[in-house]
């Protein structure tokens, strides 16, 4: 698994082994990223539920200003960590345009930040996120993570999906197939 554009192109990710993480494939990066096209650029972005932090280190290497990924699991945090260094190194960023928070994404969400975020990268576990859906988007919203022209772009298993209260969906990436995941931009609703 490797960077597929940008500065960072081609830079290798490490990929802790462990069931609950899932990353997101190189083709699938591609195909996301062309369609964010220059959204991406002097962006603000969070990964949440990061995992190899694949959505938001692409977005760095593509010309993102700053990535924050929050992770709980301290084995995969770790590698995080590893393949952040790698692309800011190879990317020539400084060290403080990305940064790593070991916490569950629910605990994160509690309390508004400093700054709302310009795209927002949601990919939680698949056999949790019938369960968690709605208390991450309504804690997004509430907590004020996203402005008005935020983009949140949430990675699911294709089949059935609900509009969460108080979003718009604005377009669908991908199709219905076995093992492909589905991407659905959101903005908030006025």
């Amino acid at each position: 698994m490797r960077i597929s554009g940008g500065k960072a192109r081609g830079i290798p990710l490490r990929a802790t082994k462990a069931p609950e993480l899932r990353p997101a494939t190189e083709a699938n990066r591609e195909r996301l990223f062309s369609s964010l096209g220059q959204q991406v650029e002097d962006a603000c972005i969070l990964d949440l539920f990061a995992g190899t932090g694949s959505y938001g280190l692409e977005a760095l290497s593509r010309g993102a200003a700053l990535a924050s990924f929050v992770e709980k699991n301290r084995k995969i945090t770790k590698d995080l960590q590893d393949n952040l260094s790698k692309v800011l190194k190879s990317a020539q960023l400084k060290k403080d345009v990305g940064r790593v928070i070991q916490r569950d994404v629910l605990d994160f969400l509690q309390a508004p930040p400093e700054k709302s975020y310009d795209i927002l990268f949601l990919d939680p576990p698949y056999a949790e996120i019938d369960l968690l859906r709605e208390k991450l988007f309504a804690r997004i919203r509430k907590n004020q993570f996203v402005h008005r022209d935020s983009l949140l772009v949430h990675e699911c298993p294709s089949g059935e999906y609900e509009e969460p209260r108080g979003w718009q969906l604005i377009r669908t990436l991908g199709k219905a197939a076995k093992g492909s995941p589905i991407f659905h931009f959101f903005k908030i609703t006025e």
